[in-house]
């Protein structure tokens, strides 16, 4: 059976030494062209398949970056491992996506196992502010670069500045005319969450408004579901107290809210103005166009590859790196009627 063939049965075949064998999967520019021929001509008549797993545990480091995200489902983070996968494979690694689903114990389960397998490395965004198991990792020998999330300068990040996003958002909404606005977005404990509503009090607050006129809708997870749920909530309010406008903290939560407004016959943007967050591709698609804040999701996957394999192949002279991305406000017909021809 081919499962039970190993490199002394190859040694044997080709009649060579182990060394040779080892050098011929490892180092084949040490090996005479005519051995090497007939080294490979065994491995193929045996069907020797090569224990790569074994091997890279035995010089320290796997080849495979684990990638751990908040929410397998949300097309964001898919388009996130694209990039990263795209830097990985450039240098000759893959990608092992994981999902935290927004939840601790899962995180940490998560990177625990991708420490012990000895990844080359760890890309995360993490569930929350505190860092301490992601640290104490990188003392271990496994370096970690956060994505969509900041960092102080003792560790690598690469994200977009939410604060700019939430302040485009509700900008844009204020230049509309809208006086009655809402956000809704959560949990509260994800950075990325308080940093949208943050840039959104600001930019309410620029024209001498009182931040705390912006009704803060909080939901447990940033889910289509939910954004029905508020819709409904939303669509019971007496009309003369109805926000004529809503920030969402991400698109699925703006398209299950317009999935709701669609429902409960509530004209978006003539009653009710929608602008999303990621700007992922079922926003452009969506029954009304949605106004989205579009993150550089491919450029946030890529660039945070690219920092972790510096950081791997050059210990020496490496810097961590906070690189912060602009985000850009994408208008669509959920805030903007289209014009008519």
């Amino acid at each position: 059976m081919a499962a039970s063939v190993n490199v002394i049965d190859v040694a044997r075949h080709a009649g060579v030494s182990l060394g040779t064998v080892s050098n011929v999967l490892n180092r084949p520019e040490r090996v005479s062209p005519a051995t090497r021929d007939r080294v490979l001509a065994s491995i193929d008549e045996l069907g020797f398949i090569r224990n790569e797993a074994a091997r890279q545990l035995r010089v320290g480091r796997s080849r495979t970056i684990g990638l751990v995200v908040l929410d397998m489902g949300n097309p964001f983070f898919t388009d996130v491992a694209a990039g990263a996968e795209s830097a990985a494979s450039a240098a000759g690694l893959s990608v092992v996506l994981c999902n935290s689903a927004e939840n601790v114990d899962r995180e940490n389960a998560n990177l625990n196992l991708l420490q012990e397998q000895r990844s080359y490395g760890i890309l995360i965004t993490p569930v929350t502010s505190k860092l301490t198991r992601i640290d104490e990792i990188r003392r271990h020998g496994t370096p970690a670069v956060l994505v969509d999330r900041g960092s102080s300068r003792n560790r690598c990040s690469v994200s977009v500045d939410d604060v700019v996003g939430g302040q485009l958002a509700v900008a844009h909404l204020v230049s509309l005319g809208h006086r009655r606005i809402a956000f809704v977005g959560g949990p509260m404990r994800l950075a990325q969450v308080a940093d949208r509503l943050r840039g959104a009090h600001l930019a309410w607050a620029a024209g001498g408004r009182d931040p705390d006129q912006i009704l803060v809708m909080e939901i447990p997870a940033l889910k289509v579901s939910e954004g029905r749920r508020i819709g409904e909530a939303i669509a019971l309010m007496p009309k003369q107290e109805r926000p004529t406008a809503v920030f969402c903290a991400n698109d699925l939560v703006a398209l299950g809210l317009l999935q709701e407004m669609t429902r409960q016959r509530i004209t978006v943007p003539g009653e009710i103005a929608i602008v999303g967050y990621d700007d992922i591709d079922f926003a452009a698609a969506a029954a009304v166009p949605l106004t989205s804040v579009r993150q550089p999701r491919w450029q946030l996957g890529e660039a945070a590859a690219q920092v972790l394999i510096e950081e791997v192949s050059e210990p020496k002279t490496h810097r961590h790196r906070q690189i912060v991305f602009e985000p850009d406000l994408v208008v669509r017909e959920s805030t903007v009627p289209r014009a008519m021809p």
